[in-house]
């Protein structure tokens, strides 16, 4: 076993007795959302300031179903996984058309629309005060309303989608994505059809955020309209870039970060913002890849 995945572990095992259940249970979930955003900005090299369209969507949809009809939890996040995919289906297939700007602007403004439509759809959103009334259906006899046996749920998915990430950008499609990320041009010389596998990795990555989007929901018991808004598709990026894109670890350790200044650092002081930009600043002029640079620099240092 390879030392990231033991101190994944242990982190797994000892944040609910570090932080409250709740906070530690946002973190995993928020490191899925960044796992999907990873494979389009660090593996791909789409920058995408949409990716809460697919999180808010499946979100909605699957938080609906499990506030009206109670459906099992396993189907709900079925649920929120191909309205993820199929939500990035439709943004992809619009925003591969273009590249640089003009697709960053695309994903925002869609992103934009998605979110007008979740604002005035108030009969079913909630609009601007939520969808309220989620619950946890109990699965095989387990009572999820419990924050720790909701907590070992959440943490088995997170590691099961971390494998299959694994396994995605190890693959010969993680291969051809960072080949587009590299060189776009010289990879579509060389017979790969550059817009198909883009819109696949937008699918792909869809299909996490809206896992994590079904199981925030399922957490707080309700949807904000926040969750589908572009400030939550930055705050994903924010994590994701302070961690390290393009590293399977960066937006686990990026989420730590972020939801602990968020949710703790905040409750003393008001002004934690501050110290987000400050580590994105840094990042952006010294640490391209994050704080999995700096570790990977200090270990060298220290190995001589």
């Amino acid at each position: 076993m390879k030392r990231p995945i033991v101190l994944v572990l242990a982190a797994i095992l000892l944040l609910p007795f570090v932080v409250r259940p709740v906070i530690a249970t946002e973190i995993w979930i928020f490191a899925i959302f960044g796992l999907g955003l990873n494979l389009l900005l660090g593996y791909t090299g789409l920058l995408s300031f949409g990716q809460s369209t697919f999180f808010g969507s499946a979100a909605y949809v699957a938080g609906w179903l499990l506030k009206h009809y109670a459906i099992n939890v396993v189907f709900a996040l079925g649920i929120g996984v191909a309205v993820g995919a199929a939500s990035a289906l439709l943004v992809g297939y619009l925003c591969v058309q273009r590249s640089g700007l003009y697709f960053i602007m695309l994903t925002f403004a869609l992103n934009q629309l998605f979110y007008f439509i979740a604002y005035q759809w108030t009969s079913v959103t909630g609009g601007e005060d939520g969808m309220h009334g989620i619950g946890r259906p109990v699965l095989l006899g387990v009572d999820f309303k419990n924050p720790i046996a909701y907590y070992v749920f959440v943490s088995a998915l997170f590691l099961l989608s971390l494998w299959i990430m694994r396994r995605i950008v190890e693959s010969p499609l993680g291969r051809i994505l960072q080949a587009i990320r590299e060189n776009e041009v010289r990879a579509e010389a060389v017979g790969y059809n550059v817009p198909r596998f883009k819109l696949l990795a937008f699918v792909i990555g869809g299909a996490f955020s809206g896992l994590a989007g079904v199981l925030y929901a399922m957490l707080f018991g309700i949807v904000p309209l926040e969750a589908i808004g572009f400030v939550f598709s930055g705050n994903v990026l924010f994590a994701t870039l302070i961690g390290g894109s393009g590293s399977l670890y960066g937006p686990i350790i990026g989420s730590f970060v972020f939801i602990w200044l968020s949710e703790s650092v905040s409750v003393l002081w008001a002004r934690w913002p501050l110290l987000l930009g400050l580590a994105f600043v840094i990042v952006v002029l010294f640490l391209r890849g994050g704080v999995v640079e700096a570790w990977h620099r200090l270990s060298l240092r220290f190995s001589k």
